[in-house]
């Protein structure tokens, strides 16, 4: 079990997005690092801002890591939302591509391109939900 966000998380993560071929075939035309932030929410167990970024490459994920905010900002894509929201991706409740036209997930990048690989990012939204998964506001199991 791997608290989320962390980067045992996603060490774990990576690995299951490299092992997907639904995911290389979706996104093998893909290039460019997607950066995460999960907002602060105090009351949560996240005092301060977490960012992450995945680099993906041609249907491959390069790397996976947390980084400070300015690493992150550097990346071609940021995705940002509350942590409760970043859970409710997680449990499969919240599309991203549907939340960023929403506004529930804010996106710095080219959303177009973004929306031409819907397939590759509904693939890395069911790769989430094979991570077993402890989150930061919850009690972790017995």
């Amino acid at each position: 079990m791997a608290v989320f966000p962390s980067d045992e998380w996603l060490r774990i993560y990576r690995d299951r997005i490299n092992g997907s071929p639904e995911y290389r075939e979706a996104a093998s035309t893909w290039e460019g690092a997607i950066a995460f932030v999960f907002e602060a929410e105090p009351d949560r167990g996240v005092p301060q801002d977490l960012w992450a970024v995945l680099d993906l490459w041609h249907g491959v994920c390069r790397d996976a890591r947390m980084v400070s905010p300015e690493e992150g900002a550097r990346a071609p894509y940021v995705i940002r939302a509350p942590y409760t929201r970043w859970k409710q991706v997680l449990a499969g409740d919240l599309e991203p591509v549907k939340g960023m036209m929403q506004g529930k997930l804010k996106l710095q990048g080219d959303l177009p391109t973004i929306i031409r690989y819907v397939r590759a990012a509904n693939e890395l939204v069911h790769l989430t939900t094979t991570v077993p998964t402890e989150f930061l506001d919850e009690p972790p199991p017995r």
